[in-house]
């Protein structure tokens, strides 16, 4: 009991000071960019980093997203658009792919480009290692309380190689 409430008082401090930072921070987040080969995600107020985070990716994270199932991460300029606290992975943020080009690209090949992709936390902790997404970009669920607090949504993503 004592180590379930030690984890509940740690958790309300860290969403409180968070909460604290995100309000009275100088500029408003408007730039979420994604470094995969670093596996680093920035959060971005101009030109200026407020917030790094580690970042997990799927089991074929190289080259763009081009289809359904193929477990990578798309590469380009997308909207972080919608959020949802009802996700089998703690919390997530859907990131607008597919775009025209992506449903375009897909077409000419007779593929399903897929989507569904979004920012997401972990379903009960246990994911380990780099690679535990289908494609999406997974943080931990302490990350993703963080990161949804800063994000006043619609903001851009920038998914670099």
């Amino acid at each position: 009991m004592k180590k379930v409430l030690r984890e509940f008082v740690w958790r309300f401090f860290l969403l409180f000071f968070t909460f604290v930072a995100a309000i009275y921070a100088e500029e408003k987040i408007d730039l979420v960019r994604v470094d995969k080969s670093s596996r680093k995600m920035f959060l971005m107020a101009g030109p200026q980093v407020v917030k790094v985070y580690k970042i997990y990716l799927g089991k074929n994270p190289v080259g763009h997203k081009e289809k359904f199932g193929d477990n990578k991460t798309p590469e380009g300029v997308y909207i972080l658009d919608y959020k949802n606290n009802k996700s089998i992975y703690h919390k997530s943020i859907h990131i607008s792919y597919p775009n025209e080009k992506d449903r375009v690209t897909a077409a000419e090949k007779g593929w399903d480009p897929g989507g569904g992709i979004t920012i997401h936390g972990q379903i009960d902790n246990s994911q380990k290692g780099e690679y535990w997404t289908e494609g999406c970009i997974g943080v931990t669920n302490e990350d993703m309380d963080e990161i949804w607090i800063f994000l006043d949504l619609p903001v851009t993503i920038i998914i670099e190689p």
